[in-house]
């Protein structure tokens, strides 16, 4: 079976929600997941947007540390600074100076067209180390030859 993301909130390739964006309440959206493979010790998360007029993918989430015997995320993970949750720990996203951490939704700019919001959820087969304010480059060096599957789920947002 394939190891699947996916959101109450919003189906593959179909809009989010206001509610889940800069433009509503910015709390993360429900997610779930099927199929891990044998040997997942943690899951990691990353949410960016590959569609930002920035040279790199805007990082709107990164999640790491989460348990292996979870298969949802609530909507509305706690964030905070470097710090954790029943979920895993927080790493650093894309706003301001790289300084910001936990989620932080869409936000395109205005009149930019359709963005493309890829949630991908990787099982790993180790504990990853606690590294407060991690950034998603450290984190999937962090991962690096230990991913045993990843899962992606895209949501699309417009302003």
């Amino acid at each position: 079976m394939t190891f699947t993301l996916q959101s109450s909130a919003f189906s593959n390739g179909k809009p989010i929600p206001a509610r889940f964006t800069g433009d509503g309440d910015d709390v993360s959206p429900p997610l779930q997941w099927d199929h891990a493979p044998a040997g997942t010790r943690e899951f990691a998360l990353i949410c960016d947007d590959p569609d930002a007029p920035t040279p790199q993918p805007w990082v709107h989430w990164v999640l790491y540390k989460i348990p292996g015997d979870l298969r949802a995320l609530p909507e509305g993970v706690a964030a905070g600074a470097g710090g954790n949750s029943s979920a895993g720990f927080t790493g650093r996203n894309s706003w301001p100076a790289g300084k910001t951490t936990g989620y932080r939704g869409p936000a395109p700019p205005r009149g930019h067209g359709v963005h493309h919001y890829r949630f991908r959820l990787y099982a790993v087969d180790v504990e990853l180390p606690h590294q407060p304010h991690i950034d998603k480059g450290g984190l999937l060096k962090a991962m690096q030859d230990h991913v045993l599957a990843e899962a992606e789920l895209v949501g699309t947002y417009e302003r």
